[in-house]
């Protein structure tokens, strides 16, 4: 599904047309629909790793942007890798109370792009942090995405929650399409966090048991 006929089909299925689902209120309810759908479903597409290096007497570090989740922190010491241990900013100053600096074993979110380490390092290590990126905003400049392409339905169901909302339409339908996205959703879930990431020399083909 591309971007006109995303916008083409929410105003087919409200009966409203252009005149009040402007294409910048339609905007807003795809946006509100790709970051409902990033927030429900842990998905391969979105899986995002920046690499760079620390700087020594330095203990933040800017994640990068844009980011929705971390998922992990890796440090890498002469081509070792290991992962740091997450801890609530409350942690830090009784742990480092000092500003010892040394190799990093623990980070957390100091501000909502920033991250602390502790201790701080005492060289230039390598870092990786693996998060979870933004949702890629389908628009007319961007007229397709990987969730457009291979999530057409989902969209378009979160997407006529947020219109019938929005227009104060019947009750039936905004719980109608709320119900549809919910089952596609679900289907949606299977894929990207079940199937996608299964080996069927380890784990054998998925099977449907008997009704």
């Amino acid at each position: 599904m591309t971007y006109a006929e995303l916008l083409q089909a929410i105003r087919d299925y409200t009966e409203v047309d252009s005149n009040v689902l402007t294409d910048s209120i339609c905007n807003g309810f795809i946006r509100d629909a790709e970051w409902r759908i990033g927030r429900d479903v842990d998905a391969d597409y979105d899986r995002q790793y920046s690499q760079t290096n620390l700087v020594a007497g330095q203990r933040y570090i800017n994640l990068p942007n844009p980011y929705l989740i971390i998922r992990s922190i890796q440090v890498i010491n002469s081509g070792v890798r290991y992962f740091l241990e997450p801890r609530d900013t409350s942690f830090f100053g009784e742990y480092n109370p000092t500003d010892a600096q040394g190799e990093p074993k623990y980070y957390g979110n100091w501000y909502e792009d920033v991250i602390v380490l502790a201790p701080i390092p005492d060289q230039n290590y390598g870092i990786q942090v693996n998060y979870i990126l933004s949702p890629v905003q389908l628009s007319a400049s961007n007229t397709q995405t990987y969730v457009s392409q291979y999530f057409p339905n989902g969209l378009l169901y979160a997407c006529l929650v947020e219109a019938f909302s929005f227009l104060k339409g019947p009750a039936d339908m905004l719980q109608l399409y709320e119900g549809k996205y919910k089952q596609a959703i679900e289907t949606f879930a299977i894929e990207q966090m079940g199937r996608r990431r299964r080996d069927e020399y380890q784990a054998g083909v998925p099977r449907i048991g008997k009704q």
